[in-house]
């Protein structure tokens, strides 16, 4: 009978996968020589909520009404919300899969808490406040989990964004080692069709180490102790894979997916304080050492535009009669808008030069927008500098990240690996895109794929 096999690995870069690394990862090579490969176009924002959860349901982010971690819930000047499962409202794989009697074991996908009730067994992801809350469906799975991983099943490491980094790899690692022990006994059990992990620790070792791996970061240090820190680890997570794959028949296809890719954080833009230069955005009150921005600072009067932090920015104008002291005419929206756009592609570094700065409508990339979307979405830097919230730094550039130690930003496009089962090759093709995964996964069980999925099957 027909099975598939999914390995997620948050934030595994192309490069580095199917090319400076390649000749450490035997195993992913030889899944590589027997099906197909290639870069894999992520969602924008590029950023693992929603990301995964559009590769799940090959719906994009505006149709699942999720433009990142964080939200507008409404258009008041209330804060921004986390975007757990209870949010989703679009049909996953693994619900398909249900409703067509085969069974599932998921494991720690992201956006996957609180966990829903599905034909088979899920433990959540690192959106899970604490094991004190029910982290698995059925309940009863917590305890089996836990004992498959030697006790304790790790969904995240605690405090990632640490200078204590050699307590960090020793975390890391020992959460990798448990998630692929955990999933390697249940496919070996064979007890369902579809079994999908998603290592978080890629994603983890980048933002902590990459300043020690890349030679084109601004802080890299030849020699350092952690400069293989990041090859090193690779390296360990292809054993693991071989291990998986000795557990797996014959009749079960295989595929490696990430959700993004990694690249050098040059630095971050504060995206306020450029805001506050160029006369969009006042404050009632300058902060007297840096801080986030607070809604409840802003002088709303005077205020035509703010903007969230991450690695991408989240820009929200102030319309009236949207929000409650909104000022711009609704008449006057697109000119201004235009303006603005061009306003954040002229951006420069201290040099004076452009750095190139990419800025997204929604309306313009998503088929349908859903919940209260960014007005804009800009990439500075075209993802090489990330976006800070800060104000009171009197800078518009820094370069130590607001939110804690963090080296990389997100690339636009991840990896997907595909071998199929009894020497069968998928076709070849020019291009993939992370909206196809969930098509594929379908097509493969046999499962009809649903007309209102936007991807189209890697097998087609």
């Amino acid at each position: 009978m027909k099975k598939m096999v999914v390995i997620g690995l948050d934030c595994a870069e192309p490069s580095l996968v199917f090319d400076q690394f390649a000749d450490l990862m035997p195993n992913t090579q030889a899944l590589m020589k027997r099906g197909v490969y290639g870069p894999m176009r992520s969602t924008d924002p590029p950023i693992t909520v929603p990301a995964w959860t559009s590769m799940m349901t090959s719906k994009d982010p505006g149709q699942l009404g999720v433009y990142g971690f964080r939200n507008r819930a409404d258009y008041t000047y209330k804060g921004l919300f986390f975007a757990n499962d209870e949010y989703i409202k679009e049909k996953r794989v693994w619900n398909y899969l249900s409703r067509a009697r085969l069974s599932s074991f998921v494991l720690s996908v992201p956006q996957t808490y609180p966990p829903k009730p599905l034909r088979g067994v899920l433990a959540a992801c690192f959106l899970t406040p604490s094991k004190e809350v029910q982290w698995t469906q059925p309940k009863e799975a917590a305890a089996e989990i836990d004992a498959l991983a030697d006790g304790d099943y790790i969904i995240d490491v605690k405090d990632f964004r640490t200078d204590n980094k050699d307590w960090l790899l020793q975390q890391i690692y020992l959460m990798t080692e448990r998630r692929f022990k955990v999933f390697r006994e249940m496919v070996r059990r064979g007890e369902h069709d579809f079994y999908m992990m998603v290592e978080m620790g890629v994603d983890r070792i980048h933002h902590a180490f990459w300043r020690y791996h890349d030679k084109n970061h601004r802080l890299y240090e030849k020699g350092h102790k952690y400069e293989f820190a990041i090859r090193d680890y690779y390296q360990y997570l292809d054993a693991r894979i071989g291990e998986l794959l000795q557990v797996i028949d014959d009749e079960t296809a295989v595929m490696i997916v990430s959700d993004h890719g990694a690249k050098t954080m040059v630095g971050a833009i504060c995206i306020n304080e450029w805001l506050m230069s160029k006369g969009y955005l006042a404050l009632a009150e300058q902060p007297a050492t840096p801080m986030s921005l607070k809604t409840k600072m802003i002088d709303w009067s005077k205020t035509s535009v703010w903007g969230e932090g991450g690695y991408y920015s989240r820009i929200f104008f102030n319309v009236k009669g949207r929000e409650p002291e909104g000022i711009i005419d609704p008449a006057d929206y697109d000119a201004f808008r235009d303006k603005v756009q061009a306003d954040f592609e002229a951006i420069t570094d201290e040099n004076g030069r452009n750095i190139g700065t990419v800025v997204l409508r929604p309306e313009k990339i998503y088929h349908t927008v859903n919940g209260i979307a960014p007005d804009l979405i800009v990439y500075f830097g075209n993802l090489d500098w990330r976006s800070a919230a800060q104000i009171g730094t009197g800078k518009i550039h820094i370069y130590e990240n607001d939110t804690g130690p963090d080296d990389a930003n997100h690339a636009q496009h991840g990896i997907v690996i595909l071998a199929l089962p009894g020497g069968q090759q998928p076709p070849q093709r020019d291009g993939y895109s992370i909206f196809g995964v969930a098509p594929t996964i379908l097509d493969f069980l046999g499962v009809e794929i649903p007309s209102d999925m936007i991807g189209t099957s890697f097998l087609k």
